[in-house]
């Protein structure tokens, strides 16, 4: 099941609409890491994570996945681990997906820079949960809690982001 986002913050799947925060370097095919760009692209959700010290795991089409503590993602495009997920500490940059605010308690992982991976061309695209008040994201697509978990359960595998 594929969703459409448009840069003014909508997601549609199938005939629903809901409002969406994207990066706050708006959306652009040209990413790069660190921009705050959100990719104009066809972004296959791989897998998902969630918190399970926090709420049931999200009924979804893709594999599901609790996240743990030292659940991380490399952002340091000169390691080799970049745009990965990694265990955490780890010796080069890396965010923590382990977070005091619910940001990421549903996190999705969309696929960008990743078949094959070029260094300093993005990482760490997530469908995640919204801020309250829909503050741009770091490039990410976020929703609603709710919401989130309605486009899951509809079977979301692909979110086409258009410029």
């Amino acid at each position: 099941m594929r969703a459409i986002v448009i840069p003014g913050g909508l997601l549609t799947i199938q005939s629903e609409t809901f409002r969406a925060a994207l990066g706050r370097g708006g959306v652009r095919a040209d990413k790069r890491e660190g921009d705050g760009v959100t990719p104009a692209a066809a972004l296959p959700l791989r897998q998902v994570f969630y918190r399970a010290d926090r709420l049931a795991a999200p009924d979804c089409a893709v594999p599901v996945r609790a996240l743990g503590r030292d659940d991380g993602w490399c952002d340091d495009p000169a390691d080799a681990a970049y745009n990965r997920p990694v265990r955490l500490p780890i010796g080069a940059s890396a965010e923590a997906l382990w977070r005091d605010d619910a940001v990421y308690d549903i996190i999705g992982v969309l696929g960008w820079n990743d078949n094959p991976i070029e260094p300093g061309r993005g990482s760490a695209i997530f469908l995640h949960i919204a801020q309250p008040d829909y503050a741009p994201t770091a490039g990410c697509v976020a929703l609603a809690p709710d919401d989130l978990r309605r486009i899951l359960a509809m079977g979301l595998t692909e979110i086409v982001v258009r410029a």
